[in-house]
């Protein structure tokens, strides 16, 4: 069986065409020119802005007409992370495996996030066999890395007041509220010696762990592999004198690290001592995530000795800065049962130009003031370890409003289809919703999605019987909106 043989089958087959076109966050031009023509091949009214967003227009079923106009908003990118790390996500084509009841991908992320929700989108804008009212959708860029799309966001681009965010990863759970969040990023200037000659000098590397979303899959305690290789230097630099060549991990602020990697050096007195270390080190990590981390690997090979280390005084301080920095939940609502109120991710280490050394993170909370308090920790501890700290202006939370009208008829709809009643509550993952209603604040909004699990990694996958049940909830509460007005 392959996605053509999957159903629903118009939602799938467009899913299979985006998945076509290469769509990494920031380079959204093929997806862009992707919609375009998907536009002109089904004559709906298309305009886009000066960051680049899409919208279209349908109007509505006839006798609709006077229905509320309805904005269906998904965003264009996607977290482009892979196993094959010459994988080439600017012009290579996502391929797909059906496993099972799930849908996933060939050793990269699968662009579920956000792919099936412009896959519904248009699906619901081309249909012609159910009823709604006049409709539009948004297609934002740069979500994943920065919301540039929805942070401009020209006026005029939309004119609803129903918005259906489709960028939710749980059936059967309707989302009326998300955290708000702020990236804090540290730069350390360091200076370079020639590296000691009496040294040996190793790689340690940190691979295979679950990474995941730092929003949705905080909760888990997943290991975070920067964490893991600032630990074992931390304590190597406890009992002997290192020097650090190299160090690298994590990608993306908005994903969990996978893998991470550093340079050190012994003298070579100590090199067996390292050993016996590191080797007690795995059997420690092991026990602390035995039945979590089933795919962790850890060694430690002996490599050639490089040109220069890093100076003594920022490899220190790098170091015990990695190793004390928060990672994690922090707190859990009062409000919501189960719902993380606030979190940090440390979620990049890396060497750039100028002989500087750039750790990203990224903190999330639904309460505003809490989000300021911890992203300002991070920079205290950062700024004690004599880093540059910048933070981004990040965005804001969604509050939730427990008597959305929309809610309630998405709540109907799926109750009606499938008997039961799904749950209503909020998300920690950052959506692009509260920016929405900063510029719109007569927005009424809800998002809901199929199942998605591991989004933001290689694991990512999509469990197919949901895709149905969210194209028809959908489809129905777009009908019900157009016969309550019209």
């Amino acid at each position: 069986m392959t996605i053509k043989d999957l159903k629903p089958a118009r939602v799938f087959e467009i899913f299979d065409e985006i998945n076509q076109v290469p769509r990494p966050s920031k380079k959204e031009e093929k997806i862009r020119q992707y919609l375009l023509d998907f536009a002109k091949k089904h004559d709906i009214e298309v305009k886009t802005d000066a960051i680049g967003n899409v919208a279209m227009f349908v109007p509505a079923t006839p006798g609709h007409e006077n229905a509320p106009m309805v904005v269906l908003q998904s965003h264009m990118d996607m977290v482009c992370e892979s196993n094959d790390k010459n994988f080439d996500f600017e012009n290579n084509p996502i391929k797909t495996i059906v496993d099972g009841e799930w849908l996933r991908a060939d050793g990269t992320t699968l662009g579920a996030d956000n792919g099936i929700g412009i896959a519904a989108s248009l699906a619901a804008l081309t249909d012609k066999d159910y009823v709604h009212g006049p409709l539009e959708a948004l297609f934002t860029v740069d979500e994943e890395t920065g919301l540039t799309g929805a942070y401009n966001l020209s006026e005029g681009m939309i004119q609803g007041s129903i918005l259906l965010n489709l960028d939710s990863e749980d059936d059967a759970v309707l989302f009326i509220g998300c955290a708000g969040g702020i990236d804090t990023q540290a730069s350390f200037h360091y200076g370079r010696s020639f590296a000691p000659t009496d040294f040996i000098y190793f790689k340690a590397d940190v691979s295979g762990l679950l990474g995941g979303h730092s929003g949705g899959d905080i909760h888990l305690g997943r290991a975070n592999a920067n964490k893991i290789i600032a630990r074992f230097l931390y304590d190597m630099s406890l009992r002997h004198e290192v020097v650090i060549a190299e160090i690298d991990g994590g990608n993306l602020r908005n994903a969990i690290p996978r893998a991470a990697h550093a340079v050190f050096g012994v003298h070579t007195s100590r090199k067996e001592e390292v050993r016996v270390a590191f080797n007690e080190y795995i059997a420690v990590l092991e026990n602390e995530y035995k039945g979590l981390e089933t795919g962790m690997k850890l060694t430690l090979e002996s490599t050639d000795k490089p040109e220069f280390v890093i100076d003594q005084t920022t490899s220190f301080n790098l170091i015990r800065a990695i190793y004390s920095a928060p990672h994690g939940v922090i707190s859990m609502s009062r409000e919501l049962q189960g719902l993380v109120e606030t979190s940090t991710n440390l979620a990049s280490v890396k060497m750039v130009e100028d002989n500087k050394i750039l750790v990203t993170t990224s903190q999330r909370s639904s309460v505003e003031s809490r989000k300021f308090d911890i992203a300002n920790q991070v920079k205290a501890l950062f700024t004690l370890a004599g880093a540059e700290v910048k933070q981004g202006e990040g965005y804001p939370g969604w509050q939730p409003d427990m008597n959305s009208p929309i809610m309630e008829k998405a709540r109907d709809a799926y109750k009606e289809l499938y008997g039961v009643t799904p749950e209503i509550t909020a998300i920690h993952a950052g959506l692009e919703c509260g920016l929405f209603l900063q510029k719109f604040p007569h927005l009424d909004m809800v998002s809901f999605g199929p199942t998605l699990r591991d989004v933001h990694s290689p694991s990512e996958r999509m469990h197919i019987p949901t895709v149905e049940r969210f194209w028809e909830q959908l489809k129905l509460t777009l009908t019900k909106v157009a016969r309550d007005k019209a």
